[in-house]
Formats: C-alpha cells, structure tokens, sequence
C-alpha cells in the first residue's frame, strides 16, 4: 500500500509539473484564440451602482493587429453625457499607449501609465482592464492550479502573476475551457492579495466561424458595484482604415 501511495503522489507531482510547463501556452493561446485582421463591434455599458440603480452607454469599437501588439478604438454614441468620447489603446510591449477625447476639454489626453488603474468611463473597467483579455501571455509568469467546472464548462485553473510589480494586480487567476480555449471568468487580487474583482465572460456564440464571447461582467467586491458589456452586432475583417488607431482620429471622430 505505502509503495502505491508513493507513486500515486510522484505520478500527481509529474502531471502538476507538466501543466505547470504548459499554463503559459494554454493563456497564450486563449488570448490568440480569434484569429482576425480586424474585428468591429457595437455594444452596450450596463453600469450597476450598489443601490441596484443602471445606466446605459453605447458605443462601437474598433480593433486591428498592429507591428507592436493590437490597437483599439472606442467611440461612445450615447448618452448625450459621453457622446462623441473616443479611446485609443495601442499596445507597446510592457506599458500601453493610451489616448482620450473628451468633446468637454475639445482636445486629446494621454492617459499617464500612473492612471492604469483609474476607472474608464465611469465603470468598474479600469484602463489596465480594457486591455487586459488580451493581454502578451510573456508579461506574466503562469502557474496550473487544478481543473474546475464553471457554468458547466470544464476549465484549467491558471495563476499569472505580472513579472512587472508595478502592474496593478498581484495576481489574476484564470478559468480557461479545455477545449475551446475561452475565458469564462478572471479574479484579480490586488497588492495586499485581496480578491477585488470578478470578471465572467459568457454568452458564447458562433460567429464566422469563431467562437465569441458576448456577454463580460466586471464586479468590483469592495464597492459592491458592477459594469456589464453586452455585444449586440460583432464583424470580423471589415476594412478599418490606418488612420483610425491615430490621436488625430480622436479629435475629429472621421477617418483620413
């Protein structure tokens, strides 16, 4: 009996340290998992405060490959409050380049790396989090857990935790599907390793082909508060022009 056990446990040792191996790859690969030259969405912000009161943003985004990561463009349609504001992250190795017009100020901002964990817009996003999903896999050291069921899909429970300290979580655990890759649910862990936020992706539908997430809720534990996403009409590889992912689109909301 004492000789199983002994194997059983240098068995479940081996198989810990292979997936321990292989944790970067499968978060590599559920971040890489849509394969687009481009993709363009229309959306709605549902923003929950404590009390149960919402309120309603929509907006159309715009993403595209580029030589140093993806770039990304929001452009808030309604309400009135945020029309015309428009967001752009390009991503640059360690820390994003991140710009914002507010039609109020009547010019472009850059978003200062130190205001990463800032709220976006209002909601419970942080400008750290807009990018987060797709987030370089080799920014984090990654470390298998265990295996999980979430919302019925069976998911390898992944630990990454930022090899740059001065990132805004300590640690983000990942509930990644086997089999299609998807990212059903994140929890970030802020410096003290405090749990703070939940992230749940569902909604999964075929689209061209591509298995896409439609539905992403941020909870913020601490503030008892929320901000859902809700994908209403997603396209992959429509032409967006070069000039979109620039400051100069920004001001001036039209493509050159």
């Amino acid at each position: 009996m004492k000789r199983i056990i002994l194997t059983f446990i240098a068995f479940f040792t081996g198989t810990l340290l292979v997936y321990s191996q292989n944790a970067g790859e499968i978060v590599a690969a559920s971040r890489d998992r849509i394969k687009a030259d481009t993709i363009s969405v229309r959306s709605r912000m549902v923003i929950s405060s404590k009390d149960g009161a919402t309120s309603e943003r929509k907006m159309d985004q715009y993403s595209k490959d580029g030589p140093k990561g993806s770039r990304s463009v929001a452009v808030f349609n309604s309400p009135a409050s945020v029309a015309g504001t428009r967001f752009l992250t390009m991503e640059n190795g360690n820390n994003n380049d991140q710009w914002i017009f507010l039609p109020s100020l009547g010019k472009v901002r850059r978003i200062a790396s130190s205001e990463g964990s800032g709220s976006f817009m209002g909601s419970d996003f942080s400008y750290d989090d807009i990018a987060s999903l797709s987030r370089d896999a080799s920014l984090d050291t990654h470390a298998f857990l265990r295996e999980e069921t979430v919302a019925g899909n069976e998911c390898y429970v992944i630990e990454s935790k930022p090899k740059d300290t001065a990132y805004q979580y300590s640690r983000m655990i990942q509930y990644i599907e086997k089999n299609s890759n998807v990212n059903y649910k994140m929890e970030l862990y802020d410096k003290k390793n405090t749990l703070i936020k939940i992230v749940e992706m569902g909604g999964v539908k075929d689209v061209q082909g591509r298995p896409t997430i439609h539905n992403t809720k941020m909870t913020t534990l601490t503030a008892g508060t929320s901000t859902t996403l809700y994908v209403d009409i997603i396209k992959y590889d429509d032409p967006i022009p070069e000039s979109v992912f620039t400051p100069a689109f920004l001001e001036t909301g039209r493509p050159r």
